[in-house]
């Protein structure tokens, strides 16, 4: 059984490297922006009440975050681990994932934070953004974005820290290496992958 967080700056690779310590460990990635985006884009009742948030500019409350993420832990593929990328994001859905674990006599074994180099960070949404036609993603919009990011993720980091959870990885490099480091990092912790390819 592996329970993983992943946390990490926007464009640190976290997308990337979540879906293949999945495959490595054999869980689901859970991924909250793309159980947003899939809802949204399939007109669900959810993606209706998501969607209100988003047009406003405005984040999806806690409550509705944690019944999604509650749900989709109770699913059958999660009951033999899982990896969560993007939630929790606020000291309270902390608190509501603990309890969710709890319920189940679970908790988290490792918490993995993705680190990066600002200006690399930067520059590699920059080059998304031009790769995607996203005009609106700017060099002023991405630095505000990992200021807010850093602002909202310090104190879970302190939380998380102070379990003796985190373990720190450099996020520069290319993908497979950054994939190596973490394994080798949650191999110390006593987490080895299955037996799946990357």
């Amino acid at each position: 059984m592996t329970r993983l967080l992943l946390i990490g700056p926007p464009g640190a690779g976290k997308g990337t490297q979540a879906t293949r310590l999945a495959l490595a460990f054999d869980v689901p990635a859970i991924s909250t922006g793309d159980i947003f985006r899939y809802n949204v884009t399939n007109n669900t009742p959810l993606g209706a009440r998501v969607k209100s948030f988003m047009d406003a500019g405005a984040y999806v409350p806690d409550s509705l975050t944690n019944a999604i993420v509650a749900d989709r832990l109770e699913e059958a593929d999660a009951a033999t681990g899982f990896l969560l990328d993007g939630y929790p994001r606020t000291t309270d859905q902390v608190a509501e994932l603990d309890r969710m674990l709890l319920a189940g006599g679970n908790q988290l074994d490792v918490v993995v934070l993705i680190t990066a180099d600002t200006e690399e960070v930067v520059a590699r949404l920059l080059k998304r953004a031009a790769e995607q036609g996203r005009a609106d993603d700017t060099a002023d919009v991405i630095r505000h974005r990992l200021d807010v990011y850093a602002e909202q993720t310090a104190p879970l980091i302190d939380v998380y820290s102070a379990r003796g959870l985190v373990v720190t990885i450099d996020g520069l490099g290319t993908v497979e290496a950054v994939t190596d480091r973490i394994l080798a990092a949650l191999a110390e912790r006593g987490l080895h992958r299955g037996s799946s390819t990357l």
